[in-house]
């Protein structure tokens, strides 16, 4: 196959634009609305709500931690098969959860094996869209990902009908059907040669190097403390509200009302991370700052209409610091080295995921109510904005690379977006 010295930014790379956009949909959106299976799972095996959470917990993590392990198959076989492979094993999980007996049947069906599926899909898929985009590469991504945000509101009513006509195994059934579409998605991943990738060697020789990079180093610190607070209003934001006084209704909206502005942040941070000059990483401190500043002001506001304000703000930053935050990481370690950085990265970010909701309701039961929850969230967010600050070429005055060092090209990427180059066709990848 031709190499090619930089990426297209079009041509097929439109279709991976599309095949990311329902996969996306196809992973996180079936995570984010399993909650309603939730109450059928404690009725049905009379197990405490405690033990059933663990269900969609284990499915997330192994997501997660797993993505290491799709992003070195992909850099050895292509994300092709490696994706495809995922939604057989995604499908093939919630097909035996409709015939679970028992609480460890969901654990290793749709923790273990559906997660490992999620695992091959997502961060390959993700990756391959950064190889094909350059210069437009943060609205191919916002595109991509806003499948998050309408799944999430089409899936959940979509589960709850299915559950009251066909009962919760037979509503797992057809999601197993619906999952099988990854493997569609896969198939539409077509490789990429680039002119870069015999450079970097393979995935055990990227690891070593990308472990040894202070940029790459600090960047995944930044990310894990975004991480951190990043998801305290989807987990505790109905509760707090509450704790004023609001009826549980018009709370849960006020979650919905949030995830409508998100979906408009990605799309508007997605253009603007290839219309605004410079490096993406300074859009991206802007989002998380903007983030950070919201959380931390929820504990203040009392009237409706101030938090309603501030969970459109929250919103929309925290939807958009989403596309260029997955953009930001090929400018730093460059797209023949994207499945091994990004799988990585994905891992490490997870840990922070993960502590952050205990933490806030940690901080909750000790205080009693949530205001130490909100604004340490926020300073979590704040605290990794600042570690951005030290990323190469963040402000203008920073050092240019020497001609010798084999990063170069990567880093004089961050200084500027020159015009676009001509997009190639189809066939031509």
């Amino acid at each position: 196959m031709a190499r090619r010295a930089e990426p297209p930014d079009g041509g097929w790379g439109w279709m991976v634009v599309l095949s990311a956009f329902f996969q996306s949909a196809l992973v996180f959106g079936v995570l984010r609305s399993f909650g309603v299976f939730f109450v059928e799972f404690v009725a049905a095996f009379e197990e405490q709500a405690a033990r059933v959470s663990w269900i969609a917990s284990i499915g997330i993590a192994v997501q997660q931690f797993g993505s290491p392990v799709g992003s070195a198959l992909s850099t050895k076989f292509g994300p092709r098969p490696v994706v495809m492979t995922g939604g057989v094993l995604a499908t093939f999980g919630m097909l035996l959860a409709s015939f679970a007996t028992s609480l460890t049947h969901l654990y290793l069906s749709i923790g273990l094996l559906s997660g490992s599926g999620w695992a091959l899909s997502f961060t390959p898929t993700l990756a391959c869209l950064s190889r094909y985009f350059s210069r437009r590469r943060s609205l191919a991504t916002g595109l991509a990902l806003t499948g998050v945000g309408l799944s999430s509101f089409a899936f959940a009513p979509l589960f709850q009908w299915l559950i009251s006509y066909y009962a919760w195994r037979g509503a797992l059934l057809l999601v197993s059907a619906l999952s099988f579409h990854l493997v569609a998605c896969g198939a539409l991943l077509r490789p990429l040669s680039l002119a870069e990738d015999p450079a970097v060697g393979g995935p055990g020789a990227q690891l070593t190097s990308l472990l040894h990079e202070g940029p790459f180093l600090r960047y995944t610190v930044a990310l894990t403390l975004i991480n951190t607070g990043y998801f305290i209003p989807y987990v505790h934001l109905v509760a707090h509200l509450q704790d004023l006084g609001w009826d549980p209704l018009p709370a849960a909206f006020l979650l919905s009302v949030a995830a409508i502005a998100d979906l408009v942040g990605r799309v508007a941070s997605g253009w603007l991370g290839d219309a605004v000059p410079g490096p993406v990483a300074r859009l991206l401190m802007l989002w998380s700052t903007l983030t950070g500043v919201s959380l931390a002001l929820f504990p203040v506001a009392r009237a409706s209409t101030a938090l309603v304000i501030l969970a459109v703000a929250y919103g929309f930053t925290s939807g958009a610091l989403t596309p260029v935050a997955f953009s930001v990481l090929p400018e730093l370690v460059g797209t023949a080295r994207i499945y091994c950085g990004l799988g990585l990265v994905q891992m490490v970010e997870s840990i922070g995921g993960l502590l952050g909701a205990p933490l806030s309701g940690y901080l909750r039961d000790v205080t009693g109510n949530y205001t130490a929850s909100f604004v340490v969230a926020g300073a979590f967010l704040l605290a990794g904005s600042s570690v951005l600050l030290t990323l190469p070429h963040f402000f203008p005055c920073s050092p240019a690379p020497t001609s010798g060092s084999p990063q170069a090209p990567v880093t004089e990427a961050l200084d500027s977006k020159g015009p676009l180059p001509e997009e190639e066709g189809p066939g031509d990848a």
